[in-house]
């Protein structure tokens, strides 16, 4: 039970990714969590209305079970396999973070000043944070996992722009963005 609790070291998980994606790609499948929004309102019916929605879900079922296999181990994971784990972040960052009002840097798993509190303000970022990331996802053809896992181990350019893109715009949010709304 120890060895579960611990955090695994690299060499064990990036084979293990590497032996999913050989799997994926051997069966002709590509990993994403994005697809699932399309194949879970396809399954309930929004083909009828959305010719987007319609194709036959049922060959992506396995990804259905992969997503909902993710939620019930994270749930585990957090409720039974930890303790109240804090990520450990550099000292310069923790600085950082707090100088712009996250008091809860190096504390706490997620910034408690966002999360815990559901102002107007909050809640505003979290509904057009969802909104860009939904629209991002759709317009770049995939998610992060799907385009950063999968793609790149498929060597697709699209995936690797993508990818590009990504770090990008997470520097732009970072360090132009972010301390204009805190």
């Amino acid at each position: 039970m120890d060895y579960i609790l611990k955090p695994w070291p690299w060499y064990f998980g990036g084979p293990m990714i590497a032996l999913i994606m050989l799997m994926l790609i051997f069966l002709g499948k590509s990993f994403g969590f994005s697809s699932n929004f399309r194949t879970i309102c396809s399954a309930i019916g929004a083909g009828k209305s959305c010719d987007f929605f319609r194709f036959d879900w049922k060959k992506q079922k396995w990804n259905l079970l992969f997503l909902f296999g993710a939620i019930i181990g994270g749930y585990i994971s957090v409720h039974f396999l930890s303790h109240n784990q804090i990520p450990t972040i550099s000292e310069d960052t923790i600085d950082d973070l707090y100088k712009i009002g996250f008091k809860s840097a190096g504390k706490s798993y997620f910034p408690t000043e966002i999360f815990n509190e559901m102002s107007f303000k909050n809640i505003t970022l979290l509904f057009i944070g969802g909104l860009l990331i939904g629209f991002g996802t759709r317009y770049a053809g995939g998610c992060t996992s799907g385009h950063a896992i999968s793609g790149l181990s498929n060597l697709q350019l699209p995936s690797l722009i993508a990818v590009i893109g990504f770090f990008i715009g997470g520097l732009f949010m970072v360090h132009i963005l972010f301390p204009l709304i805190f």
